[in-house]
C-alpha cells in the first residue's frame, strides 16, 4: 500500500499549488492582480520568471539568445498530436486445408510534439507571449488501402 501511494504521489502531474509551495517567496512577491492571474494559470506582460513558471509549469525547451537591445530567454511549450497510418496487412489463418492468407485493415499511430507557445523574456521580465494551433492529425492510407 505504501509503494501504490508513493507511485501515485509521485506520478501526479504538477499544478499552480504545487508550484506556489515549490516558491512561497516568488508568490509572495507578486502583486494581487499577478497573484490572481498565477491561481488561474494565466500569465500577463510584464511578469517575471518565477510567476510564468507557477502559472504555467517548466518549459520544454528553454533558449538564451542576444540581440542589439540586449539579452532575450524564449521559453518554448509543447504539446502532441497523434498521426493515423492505415494499411492492409496480410495475416495466415489456419484453412481447412491447410493455411491460408486474408488482409485485414490495420492503423497504427505515430505520436508527434509540436511547439504549442512561446513566451519571449527580456532582463527576466515577460515581453511577449503567443500560442501556436494544435497541428490537425493525419491519417495516412497506403496503397490499395
Amino acid at each position: 500500500l505504501i509503494c501504490l501511494v508513493l507511485v501515485v504521489g509521485c506520478a501526479t502531474k504538477p499544478t499552480v499549488e504545487t508550484r506556489r509551495q515549490e516558491g512561497p517567496a516568488a508568490y509572495a512577491a507578486l502583486n494581487a492582480e499577478q497573484k490572481q492571474l498565477v491561481d488561474q494559470g494565466q500569465i500577463k506582460v510584464g511578469m517575471n520568471e518565477d510567476a510564468v513558471y507557477i502559472a504555467w509549469g517548466k518549459p520544454a525547451q528553454v533558449l538564451e539568445s542576444e540581440d542589439a537591445s540586449g539579452h532575450v530567454t524564449t521559453w518554448l511549450y509543447q504539446g502532441t498530436t497523434t498521426d493515423e497510418y492505415v494499411g492492409w496487412r496480410y495475416v495466415e489463418l489456419a484453412g481447412p486445408r491447410g493455411p491460408i492468407f486474408t488482409r485485414r485493415l490495420q492503423s497504427d499511430y505515430n505520436v508527434r510534439d509540436y511547439v504549442s507557445a512561446e513566451l519571449i523574456f527580456r532582463d527576466g521580465k515577460l515581453q511577449s507571449w503567443r500560442t501556436l494551433p494544435k497541428p490537425s492529425g493525419n491519417t495516412y492510407f497506403a496503397p490499395g488501402a
